[in-house]
């Protein structure tokens, strides 16, 4: 388990207790905005787990609604 797996489970824990479903979405954006220029600097690892992450925010925010 790498430490940006570690950090994505404790966020998505911290979120869960907000109980906001709209906070799951603007991070699962976030994440997207965010691995744009990693992308564009050709940082793929990061960029795509970015990507993944924020494809799990938004599926947790679409479970939630």
């Amino acid at each position: 388990m790498k430490p940006q797996d570690i950090a994505f489970i404790s966020v998505l824990i911290i979120l869960f207790l907000f109980k906001k479903p709209r906070i799951f979405l603007i991070a699962g954006l976030l994440c997207f905005v965010f691995s744009i220029p990693l992308f564009a600097t050709w940082v793929f690892f990061t960029a795509e787990r970015l990507t993944w992450y924020g494809a799990g925010f938004i599926l947790t925010y679409l479970l939630i609604q």
